[in-house]
């Protein structure tokens, strides 16, 4: 899709144009199969790489236009959100040195990157969640100005007809409405491909499938988004939830997300795979048809399926079939798509070395999995280990058994076997895997920003703390130590950005309210429990109505007779507000000048925070 020139499915004759050009692509690749077209004795790899543009405060830069025209290099291209880009690496060859030479690519196109983004005060990070991203990030003002972007918005949205409801639940938990599926530009991966033979092409998937939670559960990276610790690898349940095209209702939703595991193992033949998901997922985008690609078969050429690959680009399966052609000849291959971007380069391809091993070293005991396992433990194992990492206990052969025991007993012996079958050199497999067994018995990325995180968190307001984060974190990537080797940041930080400090810096989200027909007998014992001096009051839509402050309510201490007098007769309704962006040197000022001891901070009148003369304290205003 990123390489097509897109349009929305508006008339009749757009949407038979489109239906006759995919099933006509079904027929072309059964063709091809058939007469063992498709390239079969060649294994290769390739890769696409997300990352994370940032400004000198490490807040996201929305600059990837300009960046891409500096850069000036066709393996760049854009993505949703205009603060990230994509590397599209060269297909290489399994074997001998073929992860080192793609790490070394890798290494070469991201200093170019970075040399470009320096002249623009931009700097680059790794990682599947920027830690530093806000709910504002991801409105549709940030979406990269190319027209497919917004023609998959407008459709996607179209479909649905409400807003897309974001429910996951960690340590904290998530719960908001959003208007746009801009929430998918949240996540950046490191998506990892493999080409396979057709002929054990399925059964490779169903193994693909299977191993997926044991080694998602070792390439853990995105545990934060919006500041709240959710899962070990969030990504997996927020794109699943950011481009769902089901809509909510009354009734139960049998459909599949577009954005999937999937629901059973795959059986029959290759194109059943691209038809299955034909058949559950309409088509809402097309793009312009010139040949049929069974004309160009029958004149001995080789087709790009386009409307196929068009299709396929707008069903999201955490591990998806993939038809292309290198050097002129056809191929199919699995894309990884579960995997995040960063910590590192290191991390990145020791991953890649780890899925790929894994996959070519499955054990014969292991044919035909779909035949022995159920796959519904498949699937568990896959969500357990995006909701818990290193954590997880997997299903595994008919026992459980921890991830930590798997990995190292079992799959990295397999992924060495599979590995030396191909040929790639003793170096690659050693130096890749040993990193993989060190984050095992160390630490992953998601625990380390975890637990950083909590330790930040102590002398900090969450959002001083996501930016530190973000710096620390790029700190240690530029060093390009895998991510087991970095130490925890057991020291207090200074908020290095003062300057820059806004209202959202400082206020306190975990606030107490009241109802205007609470009793002020409550709001007394509420301020007494908890020590605070001002309490805001909203309605049932979170509006703020009032505020309430001690100087209002403690002349009723002596007076009990009148302490069941309601809130709405004292709160003060004329209240002076701010936004969460206001700079704090104008918040303070404004406080001064009205002669107030706390700001209530809204967004479209609906109260987000909270600030007092206290919160200035832990901060330095300049004058």
């Amino acid at each position: 899709m990123g390489d097509l020139n897109v349009t929305k499915l508006k008339t009749k004759k757009d949407r038979a144009n489109y239906i006759y050009h995919i099933l006509n692509d079904i027929k072309a690749l059964d063709i091809m199969i058939e007469k063992g077209m498709i390239e079969e004795d060649v294994f290769r790899i390739g890769a696409e790489q997300e990352f994370c543009l940032v400004n000198n405060q490490f807040l996201p830069e929305s600059k990837s236009l300009e960046l891409l025209k500096d850069i000036d290099d066709k393996h760049f291209t854009t993505e949703i959100s205009n603060y990230n880009l994509e590397i599209n690496l060269d297909a290489l060859k399994l074997g001998n040195t073929c992860f080192s030479q793609l790490h070394k690519q890798l290494e070469t196109l991201l200093k170019k990157a970075k040399k470009a983004a320096s002249k623009k005060g931009i700097k680059i990070v790794l990682t599947g969640i920027l830690p530093s991203l806000s709910i504002n990030n991801a409105n549709e003002q940030n979406m990269t100005n190319v027209e497919r972007y917004s023609v998959l918005n407008d459709a996607i949205k179209g479909i649905r007809r409400q807003n897309f409801d974001i429910h996951i639940k960690g340590a904290d938990e998530l719960n908001l409405l959003h208007d746009s599926v801009m929430l998918e530009g949240c996540n950046t991966s490191f998506q990892m491909h493999l080409q396979l033979n057709p002929k054990t092409f399925v059964d490779s998937y169903n193994w693909a499938q299977a191993i997926s939670g044991p080694i998602l559960s070792a390439c853990t990276n995105s545990p934060l988004l919006f500041g709240k610790e959710l899962w070990s690898e969030t990504r997996i349940a927020l794109f699943t939830q950011s481009v769902d095209t089901r809509a909510n209702s009354y009734l139960l939703n049998e459909k599949q997300s577009r954005v999937s595991f999937g629901n059973k193992w795959q059986t029959g033949s290759i194109t059943d795979i691209f038809k299955d998901n034909i058949s559950r997922f309409r088509s809402f985008i097309t793009t312009n048809f010139i040949k049929d690609s069974v004309d160009m078969l029958n004149n001995n050429q080789v087709p790009n399926l386009k409307a196929l690959g068009l299709h396929n680009g707008t069903v999201y399966p955490w591990n998806r079939v993939c038809y292309g052609k290198t050097d002129g000849k056809p191929n199919l291959r699995i894309e990884n798509r579960y995997i995040p971007s960063g910590p590192t380069l290191t991390d990145e391809i020791a991953n890649m070395a780890f899925w790929v091993g894994v996959m070519l070293g499955k054990p014969k005991k292991y044919n035909n999995i779909h035949t022995q396992w159920d796959f519904k433990d498949v699937k568990s194992n896959f969500f357990n280990a995006a909701r818990y990492g290193m954590a997880t206990r997997f299903y595994w052969n008919g026992a459980y058994i921890s991830s930590y025991k798997l990995i190292l007993n079992e799959l990295l012996p397999m992924a060495y076997k599979g590995l030396y079958s191909v040929g790639v050199s003793p170096q690659d497999a050693e130096s890749y895997l040993k990193v993989i067994k060190n984050r095992v018995q160390a630490s992953s990325g998601s625990e380390w920003l975890v637990r950083n995180y909590r330790q930040l968190l102590k002398n900090h307001k969450r959002y001083e703390a996501m930016q530190i984060l973000t710096s620390k974190m790029y700190e240690k990537q530029e060093k390009g130590y895998p991510v087991s080797t970095w130490r925890m940041l057991d020291e207090v930080y200074e908020f290095p950005f003062i300057k820059e400090q806004i209202v959202k810096h400082i206020m306190s989200s975990d606030i107490f309210s009241v109802d205007k027909k609470d009793s002020v007998e409550l709001v007394l014992n509420i301020m007494k429990w908890k020590n605070i001096h001002h309490m805001p009051v909203i309605n049932s839509d979170r509006e703020l109505i009032g505020l309430i402050s001690w100087e209002d309510v403690k002349l009723y201490l002596e007076n009990t007779n009148q302490q069941n007098d309601s809130v709405n007769k004292i709160m003060k309704t004329d209240v002076i507000t701010t936004e969460e962006y206001t700079p704090v040197e104008v918040a303070k000022k404004l406080m001064d000048h009205h002669n107030i001891g706390s700001l209530p901070v809204v967004k479209q009148n609906k109260l987000i925070g909270l600030v007092t003369r206290n919160d200035f304290n832990t901060c330095t205003i300049t004058e």
